[in-house]
C-alpha cells in the first residue's frame, strides 16, 4: 500500500513541525546534560580562597546596601525577580472559539546583591544567568495590575482575564551559583596604565578649563611642550589612583563567562536538587526528540503531498 496523499501545505506543515521538535528536544537534552556534567565535575569553592575564573559557589543570598529590590507585582522585598502579566484574548479558528494568553508585559531584575558564605561575601550580577528562583506564584485578576493582598490572600480572584505570574529569590535563601569570578580593585587588580592614561586624556581634552591650566603661555592653545606637560600629570594620577586601589581591598564579583559555552547558572535549589532537575530535564527532552524524529520518519514514509 502506498502513501496516503495529503494537502502539500499541510504535509509540509506537519513535517516540520515534527522535525523541528526533533531537533529541540535533542539540542535540549544536550544542552541540559552539559550542565548537569559541568555541576557534578566542578568543586565548590569557598569565596575567600576561591580562584580567579570559572568557579562554583554556595551560600546565603543578602541585599547590598541602598535602595532595596522590589518585586513589581507583589511589592515583596527580594534579591531577584521576574515576571509578566498575560491577558486572555479570544479568536475564532474554523468557526469554533478559542482563547489564548497574550503577554502584555513583563521584566527580569537586573539588580546587585550579595552571596555570602563563611569566608567572605561576593557579589552577583545577574545579567545572563540560567536562574532557578525558590518562588513562584501564578494569580489571575481583571486588571493589568493585581489589586489586594498577596498571592494566598481570600480576596484573590481564583479566575479572570488577566493572569499575574511571579518569580522570586530573597534575602536569606541558599544560592548555588557557577559563572566567572574576578575581583576588581585591590592588590590583584594592578590596572591597565596605558587604557587609563588614554581614557583620562581624552577626558581631559573635552574639559576646556582643565586645558587652560596647561596653557602656560596663555596664547589659546596647548602646544606640544605644553602637552606633554599634561600627559606628565596624568600619568601621576593614573599611578596615584592605581596606587590607592591596590591599597584598598578588592571586590570580587561573579558575572556571566565570555565563553559561553561555558553556563551561568543561578539556582536557590540546592546544588543536589539542581542536578536531578537538569537530568531529568536532559532524558525528558531526549525523550521527546526521539519520539518527534519518529514521527517525522513514519509521517515521511507513509504520507506525500499531492502531486
Amino acid at each position: 500500500m502506498g502513501p496516503t496523499a495529503v494537502d502539500p501545505a499541510g504535509y509540509w506543515i506537519y513535517l516540520t513541525l515534527a522535525v523541528a521538535a526533533a531537533v529541540g528536544g535533542l539540542v535540549g537534552a544536550v544542552v541540559f546534560y552539559r550542565r548537569l556534567r559541568i555541576i557534578q565535575d566542578t568543586p565548590t569553592a569557598k569565596i575567600r580562597s576561591a580562584h580567579q575564573g570559572y568557579v562554583e559557589l554556595e551560600g546565603r543570598q543578602e541585599l547590598m546596601d541602598g535602595v532595596p529590590i522590589v518585586s513589581p507585582l507583589t511589592g515583596t522585598r527580594c534579591t531577584w525577580y521576574r515576571y509578566k502579566v498575560e491577558q486572555r484574548q479570544a479568536r475564532h479558528v474554523n468557526g469554533k472559539r478559542r482563547t489564548q494568553w497574550r503577554k502584555i508585559r513583563g521584566a527580569t531584575s537586573d539588580g546587585l546583591f550579595l552571596l555570602v558564605d563563611d569566608t567572605g561575601q561576593c557579589i552577583i550580577d545577574p545579567e545572563g544567568a540560567a536562574i532557578s528562583p525558590g518562588e513562584r506564584d501564578v494569580w489571575y485578576g481583571n486588571s493589568p495590575q493585581p489589586l489586594g493582598p498577596a498571592p494566598g490572600g481570600r480576596s484573590w480572584l481564583a479566575s479572570g482575564n488577566y493572569r499575574y505570574t511571579e518569580e522570586r529569590m530573597h534575602p536569606a535563601d541558599a544560592l548555588y551559583a557557577i559563572g566567572l569570578l574576578r575581583t576588581v580593585g585591590g592588590a590583584g587588580d594592578p590596572g591597565d596604565t596605558r587604557e587609563d592614561l588614554r581614557a583620562l586624556l581624552t577626558a581631559w581634552k573635552k574639559d576646556a578649563a582643565r586645558m587652560r591650566q596647561f596653557d602656560t603661555d596663555g596664547d589659546g592653545h596647548v602646544d606640544a611642550a605644553e602637552w606633554e606637560a599634561a600627559r606628565r600629570a596624568a600619568r601621576d594620577e593614573v599611578v596615584r589612583n592605581h596606587a590607592e586601589r591596590a591599597a584598598a581591598p578588592g571586590t570580587t564579583i561573579m558575572a556571566r563567562p565570555q565563553d559561553r559555552r561555558r553556563p551561568y547558572i543561578l539556582s536557590a535549589v540546592p546544588q543536589e536538587g539542581l542536578a536531578r532537575r537538569y537530568a531529568w530535564y536532559a532524558a525528558g527532552l531526549l525523550a521527546l526528540g526521539v519520539a518527534a524524529g519518529g514521527v517525522a520518519l513514519w509521517f515521511a514514509n507513509h504520507h506525500a503531498p499531492v502531486a
